[in-house]
């Protein structure tokens, strides 16, 4: 029994990576998408969560094998290649996206517990950033941060995966809406958006990192397997799940969505008091771990960028952590919202800084100096060269969006 047991606890194990990913993709702004997706256009679109979670996986199993083939970290490959001006691009720019864009996590979280208590949302701001930061603290943070992504993903699984039982979809659409690719009119926006915030290559080059820190731990499971492939798959489950909820209870009453908390308010005249509860618990899931993860992403790549390393036991990697919480809880309390030129700034770094991360990622995992017998194989190649294009589309669109037809810039 046990010899049948140690190969189940040592897949367990190896998904710690591939989790942590998945939860830090899977934020409150994700579950606003997805609720929209399924409230404005019903299950006519699930067809593009397998799109975009099939590059996902192509990015993020190759980030995978260069955390595991490199005893540097990539963007020490990335200095090694192009010199030092580009990994000091890549991780200023990463630290500039996460930090703006952390104030939503922040948002999220104490909207989800407000909502819950009835109470405001800023004193569960100050908490669990406060919380966020005491993680730091701990000797080794990669295990915590491990152990909590992982009670995160299934307590947002449980919550969605209750709701859809509730929802009572219609099974044949469903699969009609995974096997017959459709646009409706008018949803072509929201389907770049979801697209390029599924589809992240910060957080696939977060991945290697991960893996590193994982090892730095463990040596001994260097030549294990790691399974970065099954977190990704659970991000498009979450999402899945959302959307099909969405377009079983919201779309047939027309009810619209402009914020994650809008399901929940939805679900309670429908269900209940309990399944609106069990939602905000499943936005409160989302929102937390996007808080820690995405500070940690931040923090990591700049620190490594400055010199330090990309090591949480390094004091100024998590000094830089606690600063992209700190920035990102401030704005919160202050605003109360991401204001709109702080928005407008994060995606223009966004849109510039994500083609070359794609690009050095690509071109690291294609060269055998830097990955040995991890190189990419034909099949990688192929479909990873055919999801860069699809990142540089979408940068495109998302430039014509921002600097054509905003009203900042008329």
């Amino acid at each position: 029994m046990k010899n049948l047991k140690l190969p189940l606890y040592r897949w367990l194990g190896s998904l710690g990576p591939g989790i942590i990913t998945a939860a830090l993709v899977f934020g409150p702004s994700k579950l606003t998408i997805t609720s929209k997706l399924g409230a404005l256009y019903g299950y006519s679109l699930l067809w593009i969560v397998v799109v975009a979670i099939f590059f996902m996986a192509i990015f993020t199993s190759m980030a995978t094998r260069i955390g595991v083939a490199t005893e540097q970290s990539l963007l020490g490959s990335v200095k090694q290649k192009w010199g030092k001006w580009a990994s000091l691009l890549m991780g200023g720019g990463v630290f500039l996206v996460t930090t703006s864009f952390q104030a939503g996590n922040s948002i999220g979280v104490g909207i989800a517990i407000g909502e819950l208590y009835h109470t405001s949302a800023v004193p569960w701001i100050i908490v669990f950033n406060l919380i966020g930061i005491s993680l730091l603290f701990f000797r080794s943070f990669y295990p915590v941060l491990e152990k909590i992504m992982i009670a995160l993903i299934f307590i947002m699984l449980i919550s969605f995966v209750t709701t859809f039982f509730w929802a009572k979809p219609d099974f044949s659409q469903i699969a009609k809406g995974f096997t017959t690719p459709a646009i409706p009119e008018g949803s072509q926006l929201l389907i770049i958006a979801f697209v390029a915030s599924c589809f992240s290559i910060v957080g696939a080059l977060y991945q290697s990192y991960l893996i590193q820190e994982r090892i730095r731990i463990r040596p001994e499971i260097k030549n294990e397997k790691t399974d970065s492939v099954t977190g990704i798959v659970l991000l498009g489950v979450m999402c899945s799940i959302v959307i099909i909820c969405a377009a079983a209870i919201l779309h047939p009453k027309g009810i619209s969505v402009n914020s994650a908390t809008d399901m929940a308010k939805a679900l309670e005249p429908i269900f209940g008091s309990g399944a609106s509860t069990l939602f905000l618990i499943g936005l409160f899931g989302a929102a937390f771990s996007s808080l820690i993860g995405n500070a940690s992403v931040g923090g990591t790549l700049l620190g490594d960028a400055l010199g330090y390393g990309s090591s949480f036991n390094v004091k100024a990697v998590r000094f830089l952590v606690a600063t992209v919480m700190i920035v990102g809880a401030s704005i919160a309390i202050k605003f109360g919202k991401l204001p709109l030129e702080l928005i407008v700034f994060a995606q223009s770094v966004t849109i510039f800084i994500v083609p070359f991360i794609g690009t050095a990622l690509y071109f690291v995992a294609n060269d055998a100096k830097i990955m040995g017998v991890r190189v990419n194989g034909i099949f990688v190649k192929i479909f990873a060269g055919i999801g860069l294009l699809l990142i540089f589309v979408l940068a495109l669109v998302n430039f014509k969006e921002l600097f054509f037809n905003n009203p900042l810039f008329k």
